[in-house]
């Protein structure tokens, strides 16, 4: 099952997207900048190989809602993220601020 809801920030409008799969479920929230998501996201595989497309993402493990994702704190983010001021450490909420 897909579920697609928006969030309200005060900069804007974020979407979050649950991908439910046979024995794990996607997480993601998106704005039109770049995104956060859950350990499945291979932010190395960002940062080295896809590293010209310039992606904002980070990443947070061990979450299994939207709600847990955003406040989680992030594991790691892209190179690029960094440029933005999101930092590891910091939570997904605030990085998504960031991303508008």
């Amino acid at each position: 099952m897909v579920e697609v809801k928006p969030i309200q920030f005060a900069e804007g409008t974020a979407i979050a997207v649950t991908v439910r799969l046979p024995k794990t479920t996607l997480l993601a929230v998106t704005t039109e900048k770049g995104y956060i998501m859950c350990g499945a996201l291979d932010v190395g595989l960002l940062n080295e190989r896809l590293a010209s497309r310039e992606i904002i993402a980070g990443r947070a493990v061990g979450v299994k809602t939207i709600e847990e994702l955003l406040e989680a704190p992030l594991e790691s983010v892209t190179t690029t993220a960094e440029r933005l001021g999101i930092r590891a450490g910091m939570t997904g909420r605030e990085a998504v601020a960031k991303m508008f």
